[in-house]
């Protein structure tokens, strides 16, 4: 289940050359259960078949204001009416200006005009024509009306020129289209959330960690981001792109991340630690790699700062000016009962526990089923879904202790 199951979201298709990328965007939609309806202009037409946008949408393409199913139908209203969201892809100088002047001679301006619903717009052009004065008072002048402006990637133009224009990837695109439909209950808010695991090096080349992959906290971090909220997420190690529109704090050892945590803690409104930080780290560093012939059977080790019991700490100090502290408990056992003394003894608002040992579940899943357990002793029992439900789940009670 996605944040865009069920939600109708009108596609907007200009006359530029990456309206073929548009297709690709339309079959990510259908996949993520959206119900999508396209709507291109005369000269999209020109790049892409209608044809194929039917075929992917699974639903009619329309091109022309006047309706052909009957005089009585009003093609702009009823599109209008029934959209989330409008994502108007790529957006050429011309509909730009078109929509910022209040223009209204062809299907898609008019859809606009009409519509009440979130406008997402990603300009795509020549880099000249986008640094152009006239675009840029456009925008600035659709940015005042409420629409939101998706800035284009820089890059290699199909007419060589290479510089700020391109459509955005797919990713970019996805972030903006859900945060877009996503409740806006963080706004104003500041959030520091972790994620991953951390390397504690015995040597140049090894290291003590787990098996953490991080996904859980980068979902939150983009949740919250779509939600409103400034964020920044400290991570470990981790084969995971960056969230778009978070800023991103990269960190390897459990000091780095307890330096990196701590130094924002005053200025936030919730601290979620989704991090699998390390226990242990060995008691010394080999500054060079040590030989299997000249190595002892045992390993040496010394106890890492517990980041969240630190919080606590601070928190109990200053309980009226603290932050929020929601934390996570991965238990093989007895998994309750091991995450309500964690929630008592760091000081918590709020615990989030997980089975580590469920196939669906454990480290590396894109699924979790996690008990929400609260100061107060109330408990959730989520089902299972995918990591990023389970984060809007999640911050969906973050923001209820916040009220």
């Amino acid at each position: 289940m996605s944040l865009l199951a069920e939600k109708h979201l009108l596609v907007g298709v200009c006359g530029g050359i990456a309206a073929y990328k548009v297709c690709d965007w339309v079959r990510h939609l259908r996949r993520a259960g959206a119900k999508v309806t396209v709507v291109m202009t005369e000269a999209a037409a020109r790049f892409v078949s209608p044809l194929t946008f039917a075929a992917l949408s699974a639903r009619p393409v329309h091109t022309s204001m006047f309706g052909q199913d009957g005089a009585h139908r009003i093609p702009h209203i009823e599109l209008a009416r029934a959209a989330d969201a409008v994502i108007i892809a790529p957006a050429t100088a011309h509909t730009i200006a078109r929509l910022a002047h209040g223009m209204a001679d062809d299907l898609l301006s008019t859809v606009v005009l009409a519509c009440r619903a979130p406008t997402l717009v990603f300009p795509a052009m020549n880099s000249n024509m986008f640094s152009h004065p006239a675009t840029a008072a456009n925008l600035r002048r659709l940015r005042e009306y409420g629409y939101t402006i998706v800035s284009p990637e820089s890059g290699a133009m199909a007419c060589g020129d290479e510089g700020p224009g391109r459509l955005p990837d797919w990713r970019a695109a996805e972030h903006a289209i859900k945060g877009a439909v996503a409740p806006k209950d963080f706004a104003g808010r500041t959030l520091v959330i972790t994620a991953g695991p951390t390397h504690e090096d015995i040597d140049p080349v090894r290291f003590l960690s787990n098996r953490s992959s991080g996904k859980m906290g980068y979902a939150l971090a983009a949740a919250a981001s779509q939600r409103g909220a400034a964020v920044t997420l400290v991570s470990g190690p981790v084969a995971l792109a960056p969230p778009p529109e978070v800023e991103t704090v990269s960190v390897r050892t459990a000091r780095e991340m307890q330096a990196a945590v701590l130094s924002r803690f005053t200025g936030a409104d919730a601290v979620i630690k989704a991090a699998a930080v390390s226990d242990f780290r060995p008691s010394e560093t080999s500054g060079q790699k040590i030989k299997k012939t000249s190595c002892g059977r045992s390993l040496p080790l010394r106890e890492n700062p517990d980041i969240l019991h630190e919080l606590g700490r601070r928190k109990a100090g200053a309980p009226d000016r603290a932050p929020l502290l929601i934390g996570f408990a991965a238990e093989s056992q007895g998994h309750i009962e091991e995450g309500s003394r964690k929630l008592r003894d760091k000081n918590l608002d709020m615990i989030v526990i997980n089975d580590i040992l469920g196939a669906r579940t454990g480290f590396g899943a894109d699924t979790n089923q996690v008990t929400l357990v609260r100061r107060d002793g109330h408990r959730t029992d989520l089902d299972l879904m995918s990591k990023e439900m389970t984060a809007h789940r999640v911050l969906d009670a973050v923001a209820e202790l916040m009220t």
